[in-house]
This record gives structure tokens, C-alpha cells and sequence, in this order.
């Protein structure tokens, strides 16, 4: 059985007074068990938020494939975890967009980020175009198969993420989930195997709030959720912890 994820991914928000959030937000996840939370807020934030709240998991938004060198403005995995970070977000597609990252780039990142020790989060999904085009599981699939590291098992987390729904408000039916969400099992069984393949959480990311995570997260092989604009405050992210409570 896995555990449910439901992991917060600031963006480029916050500050040191956003730090607050942090303190209802680990109240609840001290108060539901059987659930994982995690905040990735920005570089800036991680050492702090650790040290504000020790039990509750920081993440990274984002790391270099190399350990170290000349990368301007870069963050190697070692950083995130002597920061304090357990886990990063690699490919997230406004990365892949804005700063053209291909499949190659990302399943570079992630094995350095398992290789430093933290849980990679490695995101996939398709455009609009894709969508209405019918697209939407080749692409996926497609880019699962040039991003995912050779190491995976528990420090491996996988996230569709349907880009024409992240932050839009729109969502995916469930149906339209459980189909990405079965595809994404089928290639996870064929490049690992279905032994380490079950061990891989599946996390649905796209305009998830309280009013739709419940339905989200009964779907079949969602795991949780990668949580954007809603992870920002207590008030919002709170009722999607106790969602994936039920």
C-alpha cells in the first residue's frame, strides 16, 4: 500500500513572514498519519523552513545534474541537502517551457538528486494542443521513457501534471485522470519492472484545491497531489491534507 504525497510547490513566492503557513500546515500533517506533506518553497526559504518545522518535509523546486562547477545560479542536490531539503521537483513544465529543459536534462537531475539522497519528483504532461489532439498519453508516455532515472523505487515519485490545467482552474475528468494515471503504471512496470514499479507513487498535479481534491484523489493509482497556488497559504492547503486523510 502506498502512502499518499501531498506535496506544496511554492513557485517563486513566499518570504521569510510566509514561513508562518508552515506551522498549521505541519499541525495537520501531525494529525493525519498516513499522509505525507511536503512544502518545496523557494531556494531562499528551504533552511529556514526546516529549521521552523523539523518534521515536516522541505523540498526543492528544482537541481543541477552536476555536483558541483561553473553554473551560474545553479543549485546542486548536495545544497538542497545540507539546506535541510528530503526531495525535489525535476521537469516541472513551466521548466521545461521557460528554461527548454528536455527529457535528457531531466532524468539527469533526478539521478543527481537520488544519488545525493533525495526523492525526485519528476513531473510530465501535455499541452492543450496535445490534449485536443488526442495526444495526451503518447506524450506522456514519450516523456516518461527519456526522463525517468535508472534508479527508482522509494526515491523515485512520478507527477502528471496536465499543463492546460495548471493554474487555469480547469481540471481533467476523472476518467481522463485514471486513464494518464493507468498509463503511467504500464510504463513505469516496462522500464522497472513490476515489483519496483508498485513502489512509485504517482502524485495528479493541476488546479487541485479543496474543492476537487477528494474527487481527485479517489481516483484509481493517484497517490496524491502536486499542489501549486493552493499550497501558498494554511487556510487553502490544509483541506487537501485532510482530504487525502479520508
Amino acid at each position: 500500500m502506498r502512502r499518499r504525497l501531498i506535496a506544496g510547490n511554492w513557485k517563486m513566492n513566499g518570504s521569510r513572514a510566509s514561513l508562518v503557513e508552515l506551522d498549521a500546515i505541519a499541525a495537520a500533517a501531525a494529525a493525519a498519519p498516513g499522509v505525507d506533506v511536503a512544502v518545496c518553497p523557494p531556494f531562499t526559504l528551504i533552511e529556514r523552513a526546516a529549521a521552523r518545522q523539523p518534521g515536516l518535509a522541505i523540498g526543492g523546486q528544482d537541481c543541477h545534474a552536476a555536483p558541483k562547477g561553473a553554473h551560474t545560479g545553479c543549485i546542486a542536490a548536495a545544497m538542497l541537502v545540507e539546506a535541510g531539503a528530503t526531495m525535489v521537483i525535476v521537469g516541472h513544465s513551466e521548466r521545461r517551457a521557460d528554461q527548454h529543459e528536455t527529457d535528457a536534462d531531466v532524468k539527469a537531475k533526478a539521478e543527481a538528486a537520488i544519488a545525493a539522497g533525495l526523492i525526485a519528483i519528476v513531473c510530465c504532461g501535455e499541452t492543450q494542443a496535445h490534449h485536443r489532439a488526442g495526444e495526451t498519453e503518447a506524450v506522456v508516455s514519450g516523456q516518461l521513457r527519456g526522463s525517468l532515472p535508472v534508479a527508482a523505487g522509494d526515491a523515485l515519485v512520478v507527477a502528471y501534471e496536465p499543463i492546460w490545467a495548471i493554474g487555469t482552474g480547469l481540471t481533467p475528468t476523472a476518467a481522463d485522470v485514471a486513464a494518464v494515471h493507468a498509463t503511467i503504471r504500464g510504463v513505469l512496470v516496462e522500464l522497472l519492472g513490476r515489483a519496483r514499479a508498485e513502489g512509485v507513487r504517482i502524485l495528479y498535479g493541476g488546479s487541485v484545491n479543496a474543492a476537487n481534491a477528494a474527487e481527485l484523489l479517489a481516483v484509481p493509482d493517484v497517490d496524491g497531489a502536486l499542489v501549486g497556488g493552493a499550497s501558498l497559504t494554511a487556510e487553502a492547503f490544509v483541506p487537501i491534507i485532510e482530504a487525502a486523510a479520508q
